[in-house]
């Protein structure tokens, strides 16, 4: 029961940051996400959970380096390799070198090896902090996906060097030729294991889909479980597990190009089930990471033998170190080309994006990870010397990056909007032709034979909507104006619903389904907030306001009669069509008739039935519209990420969502 509880507290902590992120989004999530950490470890009473450093390399390592394997650009990467190499490999050792005499010199009562030790544990950069503090920054491209390189590659050889260095430190042994012929067995042997083992993975699925195996589920499962069992794998016969899951990331996203480019309905339910699955891990590295701080602390500010200013001043000494390390680091070969071929074209730095690589230099979960790993006692028995001291630099050097990247990132970034001195009506037509373009490519990546013909139609749709955009400029004041009317209307058939059932010309239960309805329009109508409906909320609510079509039945059986259910339909009809009358003024006449236009469409169909519309082909507009639903919610992801990105201010965003709530609830009311 305790290990349940303590994962729904991990769980709620992770849902609280992104809800914060939403108010104060210039606070990246990450840190979000290690400060709620610290504040639940911060009590006695509060959450405590021991990081074990080999569950958590398999748990949260291994499927995060294998994600970003299959989603980092490979051909980019190959372009990239040289400058690639320099920092995973150079800029390490050089950490280790550099830093650990540093931190000796600074600290003699950590031994030279320990000293190394340390160093090589705080060289690797964590991808998944880079890539959390990049989306709301306006990052080049180019460094980027060098970052991204680097972040795969530099675990490898950052765990390597401290594997080493712990080795001499405990043994007291240590040979340069033997732990350079290791690290290269190591390294090519993970990255030959992982592709293998990926090899033999995706053939075993092409296998299954051969004998008629196609289900989505076991397909899924299949997915989740290949970067665990390769990272044990090299684990197991002495290979680096890290590098052997980025190699086998890659190896599956160079077989799904090939071979699963038709499977789209497997494509959509796997990159679902990743992107929920990548999410919660995401947030639980941090949340972990936040957790582990006070303890850690608590052991250094309580021990009478050191001094607490002290302490903090060697962290921001070995930060400073290591960012100064890597900004000559980055200039020195940067200015020299970086390539090691003429093929290569990669462009000298000025001083911001010199700058910029120099504090996207995140130290993160490997980090503190890797420390914990140390042992607590040498090979004759005695303690590891300051190992508690060892753990607390490393938590305070993570934190200490964190919070550089993030207030000087996005001061260093360029601007997005700089140079564009637009009114506000101008840029919310640019941000509406972004939401529904992100719509019409959602749209295409998801065809496939079955809904090809309806997605079609869809896009035709959404491209006539991009083209409207495009002629009229976006008026603000009209739109409001027509949510209030239509407000006016669903409140006007609300009462006369009610109305019906006090007369006891419609019995209560059968009503709640249609008051259920009416509350679902109204909220949209009124409310700028994100509404989400279920799949079978949302089919039911289309069955409802189309039950004149023929052939049509609501799925859970109220008003089974379908000509009682027009009747009533075109009594509450009739009734928004008189309370909106009594509401028409010289200013919203124009608005009013329109609203009026659409409910006379809904009467005239109730009393003529389904005769008018036999020619309309039933399926294809259920399709279409459950493909319209999937849309719209596409949308709503890319406001709240385009408000995250800083490409639209709250303002503007609030427009959005109103915009997108319009196009909703004419999707559920429109027949």
């Amino acid at each position: 029961m305790e290990i349940f509880l303590s994962v729904l507290v991990l769980l709620a902590l992770i849902a609280a940051s992104n809800i914060i992120n939403r108010f104060v989004p210039f606070i990246p999530v990450p840190l979000i996400q290690v400060g709620l950490g610290i504040l639940v470890a911060a009590f006695p009473s509060g959450l405590h959970i021991s990081l074990n450093p080999e569950l958590f390399f398999v748990l949260f390592i291994a499927p995060l380096l294998f994600n970003d394997g299959k989603r980092t650009p490979r051909d980019e990467l190959w372009k990239l390799r040289a400058p690639i190499l320099l920092l995973a490999l150079g800029l390490v050792f050089a950490t280790v070198i550099v830093a650990g005499y540093t931190i000796h010199w600074m600290i003699p009562s950590i031994p030279l090896p320990a000293a190394f030790a340390l160093a090589a544990i705080l060289s690797p950069t964590d991808v998944v902090a880079v890539s959390a503090l990049s989306s709301r920054v306006n990052m080049p491209k180019g460094i980027m996906r060098l970052l991204e390189g680097e972040g795969l590659m530099n675990d490898a050889s950052g765990l390597v060097a401290f594997k080493f260095a712990i080795a001499a430190t405990v043994t007291g042994a240590f040979s340069i030729a033997e732990a350079s012929f290791s690290f290269v067995l190591i390294a090519a042997g993970g990255l030959l294991t992982g592709f293998i083992l990926s090899f033999f993975i995706i053939r075993f699925r092409y296998f299954l889909r051969r004998l008629g195996m196609d289900d989505v589920t076991m397909h899924i499962i299949l997915q989740i479980l290949t970067p665990f069992v390769i990272y044990l794998a090299a684990e197991e016969i002495g290979v680096s597990g890290i590098l052997a899951v980025v190699a086998g990331g890659v190896t599956h996203a160079i077989e799904q190009d090939r071979m699963e480019a038709n499977l789209a309905k497997l494509q959509i339910a796997s990159s679902n089930t990743w992107n929920i699955i990548l999410f919660i891990l995401n947030g639980l590295v941090f949340v972990l990471l936040g957790l582990q701080i006070p303890d850690v602390s608590s052991v250094i500010f309580q021990d009478e033998a050191f001094n607490n200013m002290q302490v903090i001043s060697y962290i921001l000494i070995i930060t400073l170190c290591l960012m100064v390390l890597r900004f000559l680091w980055v200039w020195l070969f940067w200015a020299g080309n970086w390539s090691v071929t003429k093929k290569q074209n990669v462009k000298k730095p000025k001083l911001r994006a010199s700058m910029l690589m120099t504090f996207s230099g995140v130290r993160g979960a490997v980090t503190l990870a890797g420390a914990f790993s140390i042992p607590f006692t040498l090979a004759d028995g005695s303690p590891f010397p300051e190992r508690h001291l060892i753990i607390f630099l490393a938590a305070g050097v993570i934190l200490c990056t964190l919070i550089l990247a993030s207030v000087l990132l996005p001061l260093l970034s360029e601007k997005k909007d700089k140079q564009i001195d637009v009114d506000l009506d101008t840029k919310i037509q640019h941000a509406k032709r972004k939401l529904l373009r992100s719509a019409i490519k959602t749209l295409k990546e998801g065809m496939n034979e079955d809904n090809r013909e309806v997605s079609l139609a869809l896009i035709n749709d959404y491209r006539i909507k991009l083209r409207n955009i495009q002629r009229e400029p976006y008026q603000f004041g009209m739109r409001k104006q027509e949510r209030k009317i239509r407000l006016h209307g669903i409140k006007a058939e609300q009462m006369k619903l009610q109305q019906l059932i006090d007369e006891e010309k419609l019995d209560k239960e059968e009503a709640y389904e249609l008051q259920e309805r009416f509350h679902e329009l109204e909220m949209l109508y009124s409310n700028s907030f994100k509404i989400r409906f279920s799949k079978v909320k949302f089919l039911r609510l289309l069955q409802w306001l189309q039950l004149w079509q023929p052939n049509q039945r609501i799925s859970s059986g109220i008003l089974e009669n379908e000509d009682s259910y027009k009747q009533i339909r075109k009594k509450t009809a009739e009734a928004a069509v008189d309370s909106i009358k009594h509401h028409m003024t010289d200013e919203n006449q124009q608005t009013c008739h329109q609203v009026i236009g659409f409910y006379n469409q809904v009467i005239f169909r109730c009393e003529h039935g389904p005769s008018f519309f036999q020619q309309k082909d039933r399926s294809f507009d259920r399709k279409k519209k459950e493909l319209n639903f999937q849309a719209v919610q596409t949308i709503r992801n890319e406001i709240q990420t385009l408000y995250e990105n800083g490409e639209v201010n709250r303002d503007i965003a609030h427009h959005l969502r109103e915009y997108i709530n319009d196009m909703e609830a004419v999707l559920l009311t429109n027949t």
